[in-house]
């Protein structure tokens, strides 16, 4: 393509409104404004058709894991099936064409396949290997006996602090490790070597380009539940010009150890530095877990079971941590479920310097009082808005497990606009699906986009907590403005001076009925101008 290009032919989504038409020179946007005024400016420049759709800025995700997405796409990836018969096809024909491997492996499966989420080891017991697949979401994994064997876990073996091993009434392992406990049995599994890392963040990177996202926030770099330290790979990546992507790698908090490895931290970033695509300013805090589990740390006891759920990190010391941190220069990413952990991150962040631009990432459930202390302390809210509707893991698993009052405080995306909050949007991906565009159409409806496999479900067409929703404008200024912003980056605004990271969508979502906006499609994606896709 011409160094010069005219986008043309639809409409450009800017800060202010839309725009007619959009200059690039050289990889820089040039002018925004008439496509006349734009021809006369550039009478020789190539023009990109839009085709009647939208032009946007590139997408940005501030909480995803490409990495791990990448290993599992290579392994038997479960994602897009549903179901213990679908599983196990798909397991039971991987296993027969991969005869030389030693374990069987991937991700995937989904705990509301099951009942009451909990698959059984005898389920995979048909494999004549140990077998290890990380749960959808990443907080579990399910094995068979062969690998609980091969680790030595029996009925006698306690559960690690964070962590814990689903048992049969009789105290035996039933093939379910949650949190920590699922390193029991990963870190035996084959390690992944450097190529196969560095082919899993190509092919990442070639998928999230083909959905618009032109950078992201790798939300674990570091070693974690079984998974290898991606550092490295980005290093080589950024180094040799393959990593194309503006990226930031949010460096693992290790919840075992204290503020004795800060130090290891700021030596970790070190490393990136004077690199152009990526660096690793961020720190992950895993504060709690999942409510499906009954690991999301909770003020009060979760209903039928019981017990509060777990705070990985002592929040007696959390808030010296994040202090030292911050003191550091460090962005502090917090991941934060339960109303407590959601209460703890704010606590440890208040009398941060917002400067840092600290972000607590999912806050599924927060207390109202809570809500409005966002906007105070200046802490974004990381959304994952893929996860507010009526599916089944929410109807089955979460809202008979929180009680009526404490389900209506989830995804408080409204509220927290209200309040001043400022918005980021992310994925999670491969937890749910890394496509911005089915994210918003959630945020917007609070209902199943029509391509999730849980789109019939009886419920999935009920708006869930329809008061939270977002405008179309507001969801969509997160995803590229808001999480750009997060990251540091010069890009996510359609204006002059700004990169060319741009995202051409093959109909204007905003002129569609809003129960249509999944249906919108990413045609070209480029980066500083470079056509990186389509």
């Amino acid at each position: 393509m011409s160094s010069t290009l005219l986008f043309r032919g639809g409409r450009a989504f800017t800060t202010g409104g839309f725009a007619e038409a959009v200059l690039v020179r050289d990889g820089v946007i040039a002018a925004v404004g008439a496509e006349a005024d734009l021809v006369r400016l550039a009478p020789g420049a190539e023009p990109v058709d839009l085709g009647g759709g939208l032009l946007a800025p590139g997408f940005t995700d501030a909480h995803i894991h490409p990495v791990q997405a990448g290993l599992e796409r290579a392994k038997c990836d479960l994602s897009e099936v549903y179901g213990l018969d679908a599983y196990k096809a798909a397991i039971g024909a991987y296993a027969a064409k991969n005869r030389e491997k030693e374990w069987i492996d991937g991700g995937g499966w989904d705990m509301a396949a099951f009942p009451g989420g909990l698959p059984h080891r005898s389920q995979l017991d048909f494999l004549d290997r140990p077998a290890y697949f990380v749960q959808r979401d990443h907080h579990a994994a399910w094995v068979n006996t062969r690998a609980l064997e091969l680790a030595g876990i029996t009925a006698d073996t306690p559960d690690p602090a964070d962590g814990r091993i689903e048992r049969d009434p009789d105290g035996t392992p039933s093939g379910v490790l949650h949190e920590g406990a699922m390193d029991l049995v990963g870190l035996l599994t084959p390690r992944p070597t450097p190529a196969d890392v560095d082919a899993a963040l190509m092919d990442a990177q070639a998928h999230l380009f083909s959905l618009g996202i032109t950078g992201w926030q790798d939300a674990i770099v570091g070693s974690y539940a079984g998974s290898d330290d991606q550092l490295p790979a980005y290093l080589s990546a950024a180094s040799s010009g393959r990593l194309k992507a503006r990226v930031v790698g949010a460096l693992w908090w290790d919840r075992a150890r204290g503020a004795e490895q800060i130090p290891g931290l700021v030596e970790r970033r070190a490393m990136a530095e004077g690199l152009d695509r990526f660096r690793a300013t961020s720190v992950k805090i895993m504060q709690d877990g999942i409510p499906e589990n009954f690991t999301a740390a909770v003020i009060e006891p979760y209903c039928r079971c019981g017990g509060t759920g777990l705070s990985y990190v002592d929040p007696a010391l959390l808030g010296g941590y994040v202090k030292e941190l911050d003191a550091q220069g460090f962005q502090v990413h917090f991941h934060a479920i339960g109303e407590r952990a959601v209460r703890e991150a704010l606590d440890a962040l208040t009398g941060t310097d917002p400067a840092n631009r600290h972000h607590i990432a999912h806050v599924q459930i927060i207390t109202p009082q809570d809500v409005p202390r966002f906007a105070e302390i200046g802490v974004t809210a990381n959304l994952q808005p893929l996860w507010a509707t009526h599916h089944l893991q929410m109807d089955e698993l979460c809202i008979p497990y929180l009680g009526e009052e404490r389900a209506s405080w989830q995804y408080p995306f409204a509220d927290l606009v209200r309040h001043g909050a400022r918005l980021a949007g992310g994925s999670d991906w491969p937890v749910s699906s890394a496509n911005p565009l089915e994210a918003m159409h959630v945020a917007v409806n609070r209902t199943e986009p029509g391509s999730s496999v849980h789109a019939t479900y009886p419920t999935a067409q009920t708006p869930f907590l329809p008061e939270q929703s977002l405008g179309l404008r507001t969801v969509m200024t997160a995803y590229t403005e808001g999480s750009a912003w997060i990251n540091r980056s010069p890009a996510g605004v359609i204006e002059a001076g700004r990169p060319a990271d741009l995202v051409v969508l093959d109909r204007d979502p905003f002129t569609l009925d809003p129960k249509d906006i999944w249906t919108a499609r990413v045609v070209m994606t480029f980066l500083d101008g470079e056509q990186v896709h389509g």
